[in-house]
């Protein structure tokens, strides 16, 4: 329980200005990601993932601001915050080589898509790492949304047995990103989260590749029990708590319906920030 505490305390302040992600409960910031034990073989492993079936969609700029999604541009400031917490996961991942991570929230409105989001995409940045970025709150699927993608083909259509994996994965013209949307929402969603289809899907997807890294945007931990079906699949998870919004009794009752070996960390987020620039 002590990587909540500080998440428990500021939960507790009242009407704060929503900025941008403020506090990561992770381990000391080092300044470089651990490289993989052989560099230039995961290298080779990347050039060879070619995603010749996968549809290129380019994204549209207005969009990506309007829902705060920074890490794709290097010249905005926040991206660093992005960039320090990728470093702080990568570096949890590797130790415990973990390689699919899901990041959840008490509740709905906590940004934890918006989290996943620009974590995806700041871990696609590194040359040695690939992303994957699932949508897997099937009740509220959101990543579509806030990248205004429009899928003839998604996760929906895949869960139906009305497409092949190939068919749903979306390239958001970002090198080494990988989406799989959900367009609409599922019924039955903890039923389908705990079937096969889902389980080998979330086996295939993390054994495929060292070099890759699986991020799931999961269901709210308090409003169903999907996400308690969907956690013990994955090899971690990322617990966002939004400021204001989550009182000490839910975060309590979220960590307890949790697998604490799994918890990779816990982001303190729409806390006010002032955006640093880089310095030497």
């Amino acid at each position: 329980m002590e990587k909540i505490k500080l998440a428990i305390e500021k939960a507790k302040l009242e009407n704060a200005q929503a900025k941008i992600l403020s506090n990561v409960n992770l381990e000391p910031l080092i300044e470089e990601a651990v490289a993989p034990k052989d560099a230039s073989q995961t290298e080779n492993e990347i050039d060879k993932i070619l995603y010749k079936n996968t549809s290129v969609v380019k994204l549209d700029q207005a969009c990506l601001e309007k829902h705060r999604i920074v890490s794709h541009a290097k010249n905005n400031l926040y991206t660093n915050i992005f960039d320090s917490l990728r470093t702080q996961v990568l570096l949890k991942m590797e130790e415990n080589n973990w390689r699919t991570v899901a990041v959840v929230s008490p509740t709905p409105a906590s940004g934890k898509t918006f989290v996943a989001i620009n974590l995806a995409i700041s871990i696609a940045h590194q040359p040695q790492k690939t992303a994957i970025l699932v949508d897997l709150d099937l009740r509220r699927p959101k990543v579509a949304t806030y990248l205004g993608l429009h899928a003839e083909k998604s996760m929906n259509d895949y869960l139906q047995g009305n497409a092949q994996l190939k068919d749903v994965m979306i390239s958001p013209s970002i090198p080494r990103l990988v989406v799989i949307p959900t367009m609409r929402p599922v019924a039955k969603s903890a039923e389908i989260l705990s079937s096969n289809k889902v389980v080998n899907l979330i086996q295939d997807l993390r054994d495929r590749y060292d070099s890759r890294v699986v991020i799931f945007d999961a269901p709210p931990v308090l409003n169903s029990d999907d996400a308690m079906v969907l956690l013990p699949q994955v090899d971690c998870f990322l617990l966002v708590v939004a400021n204001g919004m989550s009182s000490k009794s839910e975060i309590e009752e979220t960590m307890y319906h949790l697998p604490q070996e799994k918890l990779l960390g816990v982001v303190f987020n729409k806390a006010d920030v002032e955006a640093r620039d880089y310095y030497y």
